[in-house]
């Protein structure tokens, strides 16, 4: 059984290997770590790395999209909301116990809940960063809220910290795991017992936040 990977050189002192929700494998390594050394990591862990490719839950092979017309639901905060398309004009989606947007703008609504999902994902994450990272007494420098993917959250080397904007579909107990699960990663780079021992003191729940994440987390990749 081969195995492709791809390989991601960085400052970081440890070898750490993932599958991301693609089916693709990635390897992050230290600089000078050989390829020899790499390929005999892989090699032990082939029959973990198959079980994980091989997982249809979590892995969904297809991104789905819905269609922007009256009726139609949309997942915001762990809820689903009704989306009604009106005569009114309106620029933007406007969001009252449900989602409208202005017939006129029908063709444009890809774009529209895109830059709306966007700016909310911006304003909660940045919300719950802040009070993590002061309990945490931690100190970070950029936050990026983009299209990561195939992962929901990532700290860099630098304390750069990057979040998924769809993640903002989520409940608020999973959105606060993935940020305190990024902003532990400052303390402490792996998951060792004392990564999860810090995590379970910000998110007491959160092994529920990661059962809803492998239950419905392919919900949160449908466009919208």
């Amino acid at each position: 059984m081969d195995i492709d990977y791809t390989i991601i050189y960085s400052d970081r002192k440890t070898l750490n290997i993932s599958v991301e929700r693609d089916r693709s494998i990635i390897v992050r390594a230290p600089r000078n770590t050989s390829k020899e050394k790499i390929e005999e990591i892989v090699e032990k862990k082939k029959l973990w790395l198959f079980e994980k490719i091989h997982h249809l839950q979590k892995y969904p092979l297809q991104k789905h999209q819905k269609e922007f017309v009256s009726g139609e639901t949309l997942l915001y905060l762990g809820r689903n909301y009704k989306l009604h398309v009106i005569d009114k004009s309106i620029p933007e989606v406007v969001f009252d116990h449900g989602f409208y947007i202005s017939r006129d703008n029908q063709s444009e609504a890809h774009k529209l809940f895109k830059n709306w999902y966007l700016a909310k994902a911006k304003e909660k994450v940045n919300e719950y960063i802040k009070g993590f990272a002061t309990d945490l007494g931690v100190r970070y420098n950029q936050v990026l809220i983009s299209d990561l993917k195939y992962r929901w959250g990532s700290c860099t080397p630098k304390n750069n910290l990057n979040f998924n904007w769809r993640l903002i579909k989520a409940p608020v107990f999973v959105i606060k795991y993935i940020i305190a699960h990024e902003l532990v990663h400052l303390i402490e780079p792996n998951h060792t017992a004392k990564f999860w021992n810090i995590v379970s003191i910000q998110v007491p729940n959160y092994k529920k936040a990661k059962d809803w994440l492998k239950a419905h987390g392919d919900l949160l990749e449908v466009d919208f």
